[in-house]
Protein backbone atom coordinates (compact mmCIF):
# COMPACT_ATOMS: atom_id res chain seq x y z
CA UNK A 1 0.00 0.00 0.00
CA UNK A 2 1.15 3.56 -1.25
CA UNK A 3 1.13 6.47 1.48
CA UNK A 4 1.42 9.45 1.06
CA UNK A 5 1.37 12.28 3.66
CA UNK A 6 0.51 16.33 3.45
CA UNK A 7 1.30 18.85 6.12
CA UNK A 8 -0.79 21.94 6.35
CA UNK A 9 0.20 24.37 8.89
CA UNK A 10 3.11 23.11 10.54
CA UNK A 11 6.76 21.34 10.17
CA UNK A 12 6.46 17.96 11.31
CA UNK A 13 9.20 15.93 12.97
CA UNK A 14 10.68 12.80 11.73
CA UNK A 15 9.19 11.22 15.08
CA UNK A 16 5.67 12.30 14.03
CA UNK A 17 6.29 11.45 10.12
CA UNK A 18 8.00 7.67 11.62
CA UNK A 19 5.07 7.11 14.22
CA UNK A 20 2.09 7.77 11.55
CA UNK A 21 4.03 5.98 8.87
CA UNK A 22 4.38 2.66 11.23
CA UNK A 23 0.54 3.39 12.62
CA UNK A 24 -1.41 3.47 9.20
CA UNK A 25 1.18 0.58 7.94
CA UNK A 26 -1.71 -1.47 10.56
CA UNK A 27 -4.32 -1.13 7.81
CA UNK A 28 -2.38 -2.96 5.77
CA UNK A 29 -3.44 -6.44 7.88
CA UNK A 30 -7.06 -6.03 6.80
CA UNK A 31 -6.19 -5.69 2.92
CA UNK A 32 -5.72 -8.11 0.49
CA UNK A 33 -2.83 -8.26 -2.12
CA UNK A 34 -4.35 -7.63 -5.12
CA UNK A 35 -6.45 -4.65 -3.57
CA UNK A 36 -3.23 -1.90 -4.25
CA UNK A 37 -4.30 0.24 -1.79
CA UNK A 38 -3.62 4.14 -1.13
CA UNK A 39 -3.88 5.79 1.30
CA UNK A 40 -3.47 9.30 1.43
CA UNK A 41 -3.24 11.49 4.81
CA UNK A 42 -3.70 15.10 5.49
CA UNK A 43 -2.55 16.57 8.75
CA UNK A 44 -2.91 20.29 9.28
CA UNK A 45 -2.75 22.42 12.75
CA UNK A 46 -4.82 25.95 13.02
CA UNK A 47 -4.25 27.26 16.61
CA UNK A 48 -4.77 24.72 19.02
CA UNK A 49 -6.77 22.16 17.25
CA UNK A 50 -4.78 19.18 14.93
CA UNK A 51 -6.45 17.97 12.59
CA UNK A 52 -6.41 14.64 10.48
CA UNK A 53 -8.19 13.62 7.39
CA UNK A 54 -7.93 9.75 5.92
CA UNK A 55 -8.42 8.82 2.49
CA UNK A 56 -8.29 5.02 1.47
CA UNK A 57 -8.56 4.49 -2.49
CA UNK A 58 -8.37 1.22 -4.23
CA UNK A 59 -10.07 -1.89 -6.36
CA UNK A 60 -13.65 -1.41 -5.44
CA UNK A 61 -13.07 0.39 -2.26
CA UNK A 62 -12.80 3.65 -0.78
CA UNK A 63 -12.67 4.88 2.64
CA UNK A 64 -12.60 8.20 4.28
CA UNK A 65 -12.09 9.08 8.00
CA UNK A 66 -11.66 12.49 9.72
CA UNK A 67 -11.33 14.06 13.48
CA UNK A 68 -9.36 16.83 15.48
CA UNK A 69 -7.81 16.84 18.77
CA UNK A 70 -5.81 18.71 20.95
CA UNK A 71 -2.83 16.68 19.87
CA UNK A 72 -1.34 15.35 16.68
CA UNK A 73 -0.11 11.90 18.26
CA UNK A 74 -3.58 11.16 19.53
CA UNK A 75 -5.20 12.85 16.26
CA UNK A 76 -3.50 9.71 14.45
CA UNK A 77 -4.67 7.26 16.74
CA UNK A 78 -8.24 8.43 16.60
CA UNK A 79 -8.38 8.63 12.54
CA UNK A 80 -7.12 5.27 12.37
CA UNK A 81 -9.36 3.86 14.79
CA UNK A 82 -12.10 5.06 12.86
CA UNK A 83 -10.74 4.22 9.17
CA UNK A 84 -9.80 0.55 10.77
CA UNK A 85 -13.56 0.05 11.88
CA UNK A 86 -14.65 0.66 8.80
CA UNK A 87 -12.62 -1.34 6.76
CA UNK A 88 -12.86 -3.85 9.23
CA UNK A 89 -16.93 -3.68 9.15
CA UNK A 90 -16.37 -4.23 5.43
CA UNK A 91 -13.83 -6.89 6.05
CA UNK A 92 -16.27 -9.23 8.15
CA UNK A 93 -19.11 -8.51 5.90
CA UNK A 94 -17.93 -9.55 3.02
CA UNK A 95 -16.63 -12.86 4.77
CA UNK A 96 -19.94 -13.34 6.32
CA UNK A 97 -21.20 -13.11 2.57
CA UNK A 98 -18.75 -16.39 1.79
CA UNK A 99 -19.78 -17.82 4.58
CA UNK A 100 -23.33 -18.00 4.38
CA UNK A 101 -22.83 -19.63 0.61
CA UNK A 102 -21.34 -23.49 1.71
CA UNK A 103 -25.03 -23.96 3.23
CA UNK A 104 -26.68 -23.35 -0.15
CA UNK A 105 -28.22 -26.18 -1.70
CA UNK A 106 -26.96 -27.41 -5.01
CA UNK A 107 -29.29 -28.49 -7.75
CA UNK A 108 -28.34 -31.32 -10.66
CA UNK A 109 -30.32 -31.27 -13.64
CA UNK A 110 -30.09 -34.69 -16.01
CA UNK A 111 -29.78 -33.44 -19.79
CA UNK A 112 -30.73 -36.13 -22.20
CA UNK A 113 -30.21 -35.56 -25.88
CA UNK A 114 -32.55 -36.98 -28.55
CA UNK A 115 -32.60 -36.51 -32.25
CA UNK A 116 -36.26 -36.19 -33.82
CA UNK A 117 -36.65 -37.23 -37.29
CA UNK A 118 -35.61 -34.03 -39.15
CA UNK A 119 -31.84 -34.84 -37.76
CA UNK A 120 -32.38 -31.99 -35.03
CA UNK A 121 -31.26 -32.83 -31.31
CA UNK A 122 -33.28 -31.92 -28.62
CA UNK A 123 -32.24 -31.90 -25.14
CA UNK A 124 -35.12 -33.01 -22.70
CA UNK A 125 -34.24 -32.59 -18.51
CA UNK A 126 -34.98 -36.46 -17.12
CA UNK A 127 -34.06 -35.76 -13.44
CA UNK A 128 -33.33 -33.35 -11.18
CA UNK A 129 -31.93 -33.83 -7.88
CA UNK A 130 -31.41 -30.72 -5.07
CA UNK A 131 -28.73 -31.44 -2.38
CA UNK A 132 -26.32 -29.37 0.40
CA UNK A 133 -22.79 -29.86 -1.02
CA UNK A 134 -21.08 -31.24 2.26
CA UNK A 135 -17.64 -29.50 3.34
CA UNK A 136 -15.10 -31.74 2.93
CA UNK A 137 -10.94 -31.27 1.82
CA UNK A 138 -10.18 -32.60 -1.70
CA UNK A 139 -8.14 -35.89 -0.80
CA UNK A 140 -11.78 -36.74 1.22
CA UNK A 141 -14.07 -36.20 -1.97
CA UNK A 142 -11.74 -38.11 -3.98
CA UNK A 143 -12.20 -41.52 -1.61
CA UNK A 144 -16.42 -40.43 -1.05
CA UNK A 145 -16.10 -40.70 -5.14
CA UNK A 146 -14.22 -43.82 -5.33
CA UNK A 147 -16.72 -44.87 -2.64
CA UNK A 148 -19.66 -43.92 -4.23
CA UNK A 149 -18.93 -45.41 -8.29
CA UNK A 150 -20.30 -41.92 -9.28
CA UNK A 151 -19.05 -39.79 -12.58
CA UNK A 152 -18.45 -36.65 -10.10
CA UNK A 153 -19.31 -35.35 -7.07
CA UNK A 154 -19.88 -31.69 -6.17
CA UNK A 155 -18.85 -30.89 -2.55
CA UNK A 156 -17.83 -27.63 -0.43
CA UNK A 157 -13.90 -27.15 -0.19
CA UNK A 158 -13.43 -26.87 3.47
CA UNK A 159 -9.71 -25.37 2.79
CA UNK A 160 -10.34 -22.87 0.23
CA UNK A 161 -13.69 -22.30 1.37
CA UNK A 162 -15.20 -23.04 -2.24
CA UNK A 163 -18.00 -24.96 -4.02
CA UNK A 164 -15.70 -27.41 -6.47
CA UNK A 165 -17.14 -30.40 -8.42
CA UNK A 166 -14.21 -33.44 -8.73
CA UNK A 167 -14.90 -35.97 -11.58
CA UNK A 168 -13.26 -39.23 -12.58
CA UNK A 169 -11.18 -38.73 -15.91
CA UNK A 170 -11.11 -41.72 -18.57
CA UNK A 171 -7.81 -42.90 -17.76
CA UNK A 172 -9.20 -43.51 -14.05
CA UNK A 173 -7.86 -40.26 -12.47
CA UNK A 174 -9.78 -37.23 -10.77
CA UNK A 175 -10.22 -33.90 -12.42
CA UNK A 176 -11.01 -31.28 -9.84
CA UNK A 177 -13.09 -28.08 -11.19
CA UNK A 178 -12.98 -24.64 -8.75
CA UNK A 179 -14.74 -22.30 -10.46
CA UNK A 180 -12.81 -19.46 -8.36
CA UNK A 181 -15.93 -17.39 -7.58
Amino acid sequence: MEITFTFKNFEPSNHLKGYARERFNKINRYLRPEDQGELAVNLSVEKYRHMAEVVLTGKDMHFSATTESEDMYSTIDLVLDKLEAQVRKIKEKNKDHRRGQKNQPARVDVITFTQDETGKRAQTITETDNFEPKPMSVDEAAMQLEALGNEFLVFFNADIERVNVIYRRKSGDFGLIDPGI
